[in-house]
């Protein structure tokens, strides 16, 4: 009933009684807390025929009153009144002795403090107080009954809607607080799930940069934000390696210092650290570039060792500010990625280190071939034209130039073996047939190794031929290379079978001796099968190796065939 109707003619008897039920079947189906507040005062005007009705909410300690809803009193009325009420005066006898209160003239009750500014004039008065579960949980007050005073029978149906109300509230509050923890288990599996696929994908990899992408992408997705970073700790300082978001790109390889800045204090301390406002923090070096608002920071901790931060920038959802909860889960996601990081960087400076080891070791070997071979014919070619230039005799001295000029030729295909161990010319300019070809007849010219070759690649035709990529045929190439050399120097046989097989997908290599064989563990494995191992891996293709002493070796590689067509003078270019 609005402001302007006339109060009910025969609100009392039945007829009030069949709708305070109909109230009250409404009120106890209603699950929103704030519906049940706007039902319960639009039944009490109707009911009691009030001008003004309003439901005072008590707060935690119930000595005040925490919420003031109203009806009856329009924008404009509620602007030029101010404050709401706190719950003194009149309001706060409910608040102290929870009965129920009817006056005549609320002004001549001896608590009264008189009405503010702009409030409009009141006089008859009913208030009573709502219970829930026993205990006061706020007031419900009537004014200005239209055609008069309230009476025993408002009073009485007022009662009756106040405990219909309080079944009402506890209903809303009881579902409230379901659906709240519903939502906390949803999203708590949500986390769960979407962590543990995360651990999984991590798990899998052991490129760094991949690695990077997958935290910076993975952990924007789980906490909603605009954006985020990933910052590694070198040498005392942060330095940006992947973001995911609305960044610019340029902030990538920034360096931030670990002292005093609110990143460093994370690093340092290991806690991670909320950001209500981004700009005002004068310490969070990268507000400006990020344009961040809020932020959260996560260390990440591997075996107790901070390698570096996470930054996530303005939550998009329910933000833009991060909850404990987010907090709470890219902590956990932190784990997962700072165990991924420790792992990559653990494999890319093995893998380093190998690859300097095998440099190292091909250094020697060809320092060895230098001095023992060219170095030393270099040197006895000196000393023998030297001689030669002491001697009268011209017969003599022709002979002995002859003798040079044969050593100088030896010297010279010394040299060209040494560069196409290094790198074949045939390889570019004619393919993987050619080239394995000239190997095998150079070795069974220098050690009598005997080499049954066998190549079946596909998709070979006429003029132009459509080759294995560069890196493909290079690494079928060295695998051969180095298989036979181990047969020529190690196995004590002067035969060797090898089958290379292509079809749509792979090319197989295979190198077969049967000769002494010898046992297969890391201390016997030379820097040349770690060469081919390394060479294998990259291509994302398998090396295995079979051996018994005695009964000979066999070496098989399987690589993606990746293939590139092309005429033979582009391939030459292409290397």
């Amino acid at each position: 009933m609005t402001s302007g109707e006339a109060a009910p003619t025969a609100a009392g008897g039945e007829e009030r009684l069949q709708r305070l039920i109909a109230v009250g079947r409404a009120l106890v189906a209603e699950l929103d807390l704030e519906s049940v507040l706007e039902r319960v005062l639009d039944a009490a005007q109707e009911l009691t025929g009030a001008r003004y009705a309003a439901l005072g909410v008590l707060d935690e300690e119930r000595r005040e009153l925490e919420r003031f809803v109203t009806v009856g009193i329009d924008d404009a009325a509620r602007e030029e009144i101010g404050a709401l009420p706190r719950g003194r005066g009149v309001l706060g006898v409910l608040i102290r002795d929870p009965k129920p209160l009817r006056l005549a003239e609320v002004g001549d009750h001896p608590h009264s403090f008189g009405f503010p500014a702009g409030h409009p004039p009141m006089h008859s008065f009913l208030g009573v107080p709502i219970l829930v579960r026993g205990e006061p949980y706020g007031n419900l007050y009537l004014a200005e009954k239209q055609g008069g005073e309230f009476d025993e029978r408002d009073e009485e149906a007022v009662v009756v809607l106040a405990d219909w109300a309080a079944i009402a509230i506890a209903n809303a509050r009881s579902y409230a607080d379901v659906e709240r923890r519903r939502k906390e288990l949803e999203r708590a599996v949500a986390t769960f799930e979407a962590t543990a696929e995360i651990a999984r994908a991590l798990a899998g990899e052991i490129d760094l940069d991949r690695v990077l992408e997958l935290i910076v992408k993975r952990g924007r997705a789980l906490t909603d934000a605009r954006a985020m970073i990933v910052m590694l700790e070198r040498r005392g300082e942060l330095v940006v390696v992947a973001l995911a978001g609305e960044l610019d790109h340029e902030i990538l390889g920034q360096r931030i210092p670990v002292e005093g800045t609110v990143s460093g204090h994370a690093l340092a301390t290991g806690e991670p650290e909320r950001l209500a406002d981004a700009p005002g923090r004068l310490r969070f070096a990268l507000a400006e570039e990020t344009g961040a608002q809020t932020g959260l920071i996560v260390p990440l901790l591997f075996r107790g060792k901070a390698l570096g931060v996470i930054a996530a920038f303005d939550r998009l959802v329910e933000g833009p500010e991060f909850s404990a909860w987010d907090e709470h889960v890219l902590t956990g996601f932190a784990t997962s990625a700072a165990a991924a990081v420790a792992t990559a960087q653990t494999v890319s400076a093995d893998a380093r280190r190998r690859g300097i080891e095998a440099q190292e070791e091909e250094r020697r070997r060809w320092a060895r071939e230098l001095h023992d071979d060219t170095l030393q014919e270099l040197a006895a070619l000196k000393l023998f034209l030297a001689s030669a230039a002491k001697t009268e005799d011209a017969a003599a001295r022709a002979r002995a130039l002859e003798q040079a000029a044969a050593r100088i030729d030896m010297s010279v295909r010394n040299l060209r073996a040494l560069i196409t161990e290094l790198r074949p010319p045939a390889l570019d300019a004619s393919g993987l047939k050619p080239s394995l070809a000239a190997l095998a007849d150079r070795l069974e010219h220098l050690t009598g190794l005997q080499v049954d070759l066998q190549i079946d690649l596909a998709f070979e035709s006429g003029r132009e031929t459509t080759r294995l990529a560069p890196s493909v045929e290079a690494t079928v190439y060295r695998i051969v290379q180095e298989a036979l050399s181990n047969v020529a120097k190690h196995s004590g046989v002067q035969h060797a079978d090898v089958r290379i097989r292509e079809d749509a997908e792979v090319v197989e290599v295979v190198v077969h001796d049967e000769g002494t064989g010898f046992p297969l563990d890391r201390s016997s494995t030379g820097f040349g099968l770690l060469g081919m191992e390394e060479r294998v891996a990259l291509l994302e293709g398998e090396l295995t190796i079979e051996t018994t002493v005695g009964e000979g070796t066999t070496v098989r590689g399987v690589l993606p065939t990746s293939r590139a067509l092309q005429s033979a003078p582009a391939a030459a270019s292409g290397y």
